[in-house]
């Protein structure tokens, strides 16, 4: 609608009240999982009981708080760890990507290009599972054939990085793409006929233009790659990261310190985009 025109006082009613139901059914589930860290109850759930702290900083008998809790914090690391290695992987080989299918032509780059965005369209547990029974095949040849056991094609770490870098490398390759191709191919030219070398230019000129959709991907996948459940759920060893954690804990029964965890994560999460807008508006 033209917004100068005159509106009836239904019409504002309506909007004004879509506009409250929207963020209301957002933002509902976040803050009664905030409020829940504090609940002096037993059990992750209503009725309230009271304030405490206990889910954060309890040493036990009776309550172990987060800040003590050496499973979740040592999940909470595993996750750390395995976003910034996918986030790095994903950043480097999304943005020579991005250089590939943007500034190259070559034969069947369409047919690449579609291949590229496959993993964005299957189902993480498709993913997860292919994943899963190509390692353990290509453990089982290597083992059988040369007689070498490597732990790397066993559920582990290192696979589940592999897998998670496998789909979220797509998503920065599009986010780089379509900053570059804003690009003015004429700055490149001028700087080149300045007598910059071709590193000189791609590090001065193209990389500083894509340095707020780079910054930017990289968070997003530091985001992606740490509640990360369906693909890293298969792929997981002995050292599970938060998410699989979680899921584990509400499957065998829980206490409020699912809530506290939520809580940090939440403000954790905040922060993390709040940087990433501060830093992609100064570079911008």
């Amino acid at each position: 609608m033209i917004r100068s025109l005159p509106r009836s006082k239904a019409y504002d009613w309506s909007f004004n009240a879509f506009i409250i139901l929207y963020f209301v059914f957002l933002f509902a589930p976040l803050v009664v999982t905030c409020v829940l860290a504090f609940n002096n109850s037993d059990f992750p759930s209503l009725p309230w009981q009271g304030f405490s702290l206990d889910w954060f900083v309890a040493d036990g008998p009776d309550r172990i708080g987060l800040f003590h809790d050496a499973q979740n914090l040592r999940s909470i690391l595993t996750s750390f760890e395995t976003a910034f290695f996918v986030s790095i992987l994903s950043v480097v080989v999304g943005t020579c990507a991005s250089f590939l299918f943007e500034k190259e032509n070559f034969r069947f780059k369409g047919a690449l290009y579609m291949l590229m965005l496959a993993p964005l369209v299957i189902p993480g547990v498709i993913l997860g599972i292919s994943q899963l029974l190509a390692a353990n095949t290509a453990g089982t040849f290597v083992d059988e054939t040369f007689g070498i056991d490597i732990p790397f094609f066993r559920p582990s770490f290192w696979l589940v990085v592999l897998g998670q870098f496998s789909f979220i490398s797509t998503f920065v390759t599009l986010v780089v793409s379509a900053r570059l191709r804003k690009f003015d191919p004429a700055l490149e030219e001028a700087a080149l006929n300045l007598g910059a070398t071709h590193f000189g230019v791609i590090r001065h000129v193209t990389l500083k233009f894509l340095r707020p959709a780079i910054v930017g991907a990289g968070a997003v996948a530091f985001l992606m790659s740490f509640e990360n459940f369906n693909t890293t759920l298969f792929l997981v060893g002995s050292e599970p990261t938060l998410p699989i954690n979680l899921y584990l804990q509400v499957r065998d029964g829980s206490t409020p310190v699912i809530n506290a965890v939520s809580l940090m994560l939440i403000v954790g999460t905040s922060l993390l985009a709040l940087v990433n807008f501060y830093f992609t508006r100064k570079t911008d």
